[in-house]
Order: C-alpha cells, then sequence, then structure tokens
C-alpha cells in the first residue's frame, strides 16, 4: 500500500498527537480498500477488492467447524447415517446465516464489539453476566479443540507433549504479535483447510442415491422417536455446534477490527455467505464419512475422536485415517484462533482497554493476556490422563445451545435499538425469524432438560 498514514494525519492536522498504532493500521486497511474502489475497474481490481473484504463471515463459520464439532458431526452420523441430519445441516445453515447477519450489521454500524455494547446499553451487571459466560463457555470449548489437535497428532506419530505446546505457542504468536490484516489473512490461510473433509467424503466412497434420497425424506428413521434422549442430545449437539456466543462476539469485534463500514454491509454479507456454505459442505462431508465407517459401532454417544480415527484407519485404509487427522488438528486449531480472540476482544471492550489485534503487545497486554492465560488453561486440561472426551465434546456443544437463548436476546434488543442502529434497524421479518429461532432454542433446550432428568416422560 502506498499511503503514508503518518504524513497524510500531519498534513490535515499538523497540531494533533499522531494517531495510536491501531487506529493508523486500521486507517491504513481503509485506505487500501478505498484505492481499490477507486482504481481502474478490471477482474483483477474487482477481485482484490473482493477478497480483501473477505474475512470475519469465513472465519467465524469454519471456525465453527471445529474439532468438537468434528466429534459431533462424526457422532451423528455413527448414529443416524445418512438420514435426518443431513438436510438438517442446510436448515442449521440459514439459522447461523440469519444470526450471524445481525453481528454484520451491528458492527458495521456502531463500530463497537458486542460485549462493549451489553455494558453500555444494559449496564454491568447483564455485562458481567454475559462476559462469564463466554470465558466459561471459551475455556470449555477450547479443551475440545485442543483434544483434537493431541489425538489428531497422536494417529500421525506425534507426542501431544509437542502438537499441543506448539499449537499453543502459534495461536500465542498469531494474537500478540501480527497486526490485524496478516492476522486475518494467515486464519484464512489455515481455514481454507477446513475443506479437507470434501474430498475425504468423496473418497469414502458412500451410496450417492441413498445420500440424494435423504434429502427428499427417505431413511430419516429415529430409533426411539424424535423425543428420545439421544437424538435430542444430538440435537442439541449439533445446533450448539451451528450457532455458539462465543461467533457473536467473534464476529462483531472482528468487523469491527477490520474497520467495515455501512457500505461493506454487503460484502460481509457475501462473506458471511461464503463462510455458511463451507460449513454445511464440510459438516455434511463428515456425517457422510460417518455413516460409511462407523455406523452401528456401540455407545456412540461417547464416541471420541481416537475411535473415529481407529474407524477410518481400518474401513478406509491409512491414508484417509491420515487426512482425517490432519482435518481434525486443522480444525482444532483454527477454532483455537478465533475463540481465543474472542475472548480478547471480550475482555478488552468489557474493560474499556486497547481492544484492537493491531494494537502492539508493550501497549496492550491487559488485552492480550487474559485471553492467551485462558487458553493455556485449556491447553493444560487436556494433558490429564482419563479424561472422558466423548462426554466432555457433546457437554461442550449442548452447553452452548443452552446459552445461546441470553445471547440472542442481547443481540435482537441491539438490532431493534433504532437510536444505534438508525436506517438498519431489524425489520420486522427479520425480527420474526430471529424469535422463531430464539424459541425453538428454548423449547429443544426444554425437551432435553426433561428427557435428561425424566427419562420416561417423553416416551422416548
Amino acid at each position: 500500500m502506498n499511503t503514508d498514514v503518518a504524513t497524510l494525519d500531519a498534513r490535515l492536522c499538523p497540531d494533533c498527537p499522531p494517531l495510536p498504532e491501531n487506529l493508523e493500521h486500521r486507517l491504513r486497511d481503509r485506505l487500501h480498500l478505498d484505492e481499490l474502489r477507486r482504481a481502474k475497474q478490471n477482474w483483477r481490481t474487482r477481485l482484490a477488492l473482493g477478497l480483501a473484504l473477505i474475512g470475519p463471515g469465513v472465519l467465524v463459520m469454519l471456525g465453527d467447524n471445529d474439532a468438537g464439532g468434528v466429534v459431533t458431526y462424526a457422532q451423528t452420523g455413527a448414529t443416524y447415517g445418512l438420514g435426518i441430519f443431513l438436510p438438517l445441516m442446510i436448515l442449521l445453515g440459514f439459522v447461523a446465516y440469519v444470526v450471524q447477519e445481525m453481528t454484520v450489521r451491528l458492527g458495521a454500524v456502531t463500530r463497537r464489539g458486542h460485549a462493549e455494547l451489553i455494558w453500555k446499553r444494559y449496564g454491568a451487571f447483564w455485562g458481567w453476566f454475559s462476559l462469564i459466560d463466554l470465558v466459561v463457555a471459551n475455556v470449555l470449548t477450547l479443551m475440545t479443540e485442543f483434544i483434537g489437535i493431541r489425538l489428531g497428532g497422536q494417529a500421525l506419530g506425534l507426542s501431544p507433549w509437542l502438537t499441543v505446546p506448539a499449537s499453543l505457542a502459534f495461536i500465542t504468536y498469531v494474537l500478540v504479535f501480527l497486526r490485524y490484516w496478516t492476522w486475518e489473512r494467515i486464519s484464512l490461510f489455515i481455514a481454507v483447510f477446513n475443506l479437507i473433509f470434501v474430498p475425504l467424503a468423496l473418497f469414502s466412497h458412500p451410496n450417492w442415491h441413498a445420500v440424494a434420497l435423504a434429502f427428499v425424506g427417505h431413511g430419516w428413521i429415529v430409533p426411539g422417536g424424535f423425543l428420545s434422549l439421544t437424538f435430542l442430545i444430538l440435537i442439541s449437539a449439533n445446533i450448539g455446534t451451528t450457532i455458539a456466543p462465543w461467533q457473536l462476539f467473534f464476529q462483531q469485534s472482528c468487523v469491527v477490527d477490520k474497520g467495515l463500514l455501512p457500505q461493506d454491509i454487503r460484502a460481509g454479507r457475501r462473506d458471511l455467505m461464503l463462510g455458511v456454505v463451507g460449513m454445511v459442505f464440510v459438516a455434511m462431508a463428515i456425517i457422510i464419512v460417518a455413516a460409511q465407517t462407523l455406523k452401528g459401532l456401540p455407545n456412540v454417544q461417547n464416541l471420541d475422536a481416537d475411535v473415529v480415527l481407529g474407524a477410518i484407519r481400518s474401513k478406509l485404509g491409512d491414508g484417509m485415517m491420515a487426512l482425517f487427522a490432519l482435518g481434525l488438528m486443522e480444525a482444532g486449531l483454527i477454532a483455537s484462533i478465533v475463540i481465543t480472540a474472542s475472548s480478547a476482544w471480550a475482555i478488552g471492550e468489557a474493560f474499556e482497554i486497547d481492544r484492537s489485534i493491531n494494537a502492539p503487545p508493550r501497549k496492550a497486554m491487559g488485552f492480550y493476556l487474559p485471553a492467551i492465560i485462558g487458553t493455556a488453561m485449556a491447553a493444560i486440561a487436556v494433558m490429564m490422563p482419563n479424561l472422558s472426551l466423548g462426554f466432555l465434546n457433546l457437554s461442550v456443544q449442548v452447553i452452548a445451545t443452552v446459552f445461546m437463548p441470553a445471547a440472542m436476546l442481547f443481540l435482537l434488543m441491539l438490532l431493534n435499538d433504532r437510536e444505534l442502529m438508525g436506517d438498519h434497524v431489524n425489520s420486522a421479518r427479520r425480527n420474526a425469524v430471529a424469535i422463531t429461532i430464539m424459541v425453538g432454542l428454548i423449547v429443544c433446550n426444554v425437551l432435553y432438560g426433561v428427557a435428561a432428568l425424566f427419562p420416561h416422560a417423553l416416551g422416548g
């Protein structure tokens, strides 16, 4: 980029103090986008502009296909095969788009992160409530990410004493020492490898006729019924791995740190849709692989990544197992990167300290350090022996579903605040769809709670 921000700033206001370093970097990024818009329009400049605007949406959705999500999809395919959950992934993709699109508008219009808006609009009590929920859920989720990294590495012959500390060091480095633009590009490069599960599904040679029939209602066999505890656990876990509170905080703060403005909302929606499509394809691919290799295994509700890898090796060979292990490690790594960033942004916004990945570490350790400590705690915890991995994974996904209605309520209130949103306030139709999603989450939580506490109450 050719624009010298410091020189420009000095010319515009020679008596003003220089811009803070994080704002200077953000201004550089904005000027770069402006230069691309004003350049002679051809396929190269249009492609460059499109690629420059990609980021938050792809990261939040492919980061959502995390190590815990991979295991959840595998448990789903092992339990129900090529049935109801394949088309359900498309519905959940739509749900994810509706929820996350609101964070794009909220961030671009207000230029404030999610945690900051909750603290300023609803006070310290609800601010602490949302922050504690987020941090606790993030640490638990990060444990599942490091489990994926550990087990994927072990399947490839790598010691967990190498893979887990190395991953923690890398996550720390990219967050603390890189500015936003470089952090985003490296994260996107890693996120693209989430698609490794798609060719894996092709190599598993599924019955494509049965796959197609699943989308028209064939094979929707649910042993025990739709109100059985098994089905309710897996539906809750799949919802929890599609929409989770950290995603709201992450994408909105990411939009702010990237410097997107209201005129970028349309581009932000395209970015999000690209991420949703990738998420859905990967989720369906893993379900297909699991249906081919894991269907019929006993005790699939407690299935963990180690068992999944062993079954793939026995059915598809060492090469396919290695491919799945690499995908599992990538899923854990990209999710750890974005979840750690969501914690950093939320804590920085809550305590009104420097809260940008552009901020130099020497001036913003209060922003970086709490998030890194939380991630380190998760990394240390997964090194403990005899951890119930399958149970932990499902529990984390279900917890995300339980926390989500409260998170959505704050989101909806903010999106209906005309003082904040102006012309970008939620329409009646958007509100109706969002409220339907929120009510659906509450119903799912209630049914799961009843089935767990009173196993025969629902007839399952």
